[in-house]
């Protein structure tokens, strides 16, 4: 997906005539920490709530403050991941996205971020979720993918995770099924090391019996 795909038009700019008041309402209303500042197309940087806060004239404008502009942005053509890094390394709630000619076409908000890696990783999918730790060597993920479709079940999506300092990596593996006690048996057979589990019928460790004890105390 390309960063264009995850602009949100809800969120109209800041222009130079803005006052301090307005951005501060519009970041409330909007959730956000940052907002771009545009004035017709021309991107100009992104303003932070902190440094507006610390303005006792809330009624002046923007363009007459002096501020530490920001000016982080992505081309429409990058990947989302990119999208993502920016995110994570600058600690942005806001990524503005331009065309090659510098010209703003519009944000792409934290918010949108979530919702995108909500819908990649099938959080919203019913399924169960298998940890794996392996050696890097054995990461095929047409193996695992090739265990769990043994049992008649399927990835929904995955994610790896390394270390510093280790050869060890962890497999995360979202599944459409929440019954994986048979899919456990065969990545143990194959001498994966499960790590953990979760929405597995098997791994209850008495959370059901203490529920039923409180309702009984409860009911007493």
């Amino acid at each position: 997906m390309f960063a264009s795909e995850l602009i949100s038009n809800s969120i109209p700019p800041l222009r130079t005539s803005d006052s301090v008041q307005t951005a501060l309402d519009r970041l409330a209303e909007f959730k956000l920490y940052h907002l771009p500042i545009v004035n017709d197309t021309q991107f100009l940087g992104i303003v932070a709530e902190d440094e507006l806060l610390e303005i006792r004239n809330t009624e002046e404008a923007i363009g007459a403050l002096s501020l530490t502009i920001l000016n982080p942005f992505v081309y429409q053509d990058v990947h989302v991941y990119d999208v993502i890094r920016i995110f994570d390394q600058l600690k942005l709630s806001i990524v503005p996205v331009l065309d090659y000619k510098k010209n703003y076409l519009g944000i792409i908000s934290v918010h949108n971020i979530l919702s995108y890696s909500s819908e990649i990783y099938a959080v919203k999918e019913p399924g169960g979720i298998i940890v794996l730790e392996i050696n890097n060597r054995n990461n095929s993920l047409s193996h695992m993918a090739q265990i769990v479709e043994g049992d008649n079940a399927q990835i929904l999506s995955s994610y790896v995770q390394s270390f510093p300092d280790s050869t060890k990596l962890e497999v995360t593996l979202k599944i459409n099924k929440t019954e994986l006690s048979g899919i456990i048996s065969s990545f143990e057979r194959y001498n994966y090391q499960v790590k953990a589990v979760f929405n597995s019928t098997i791994t209850d460790n008495g959370t059901e019996d203490r529920y039923n004890s409180l309702m009984n105390y409860l009911n007493i």
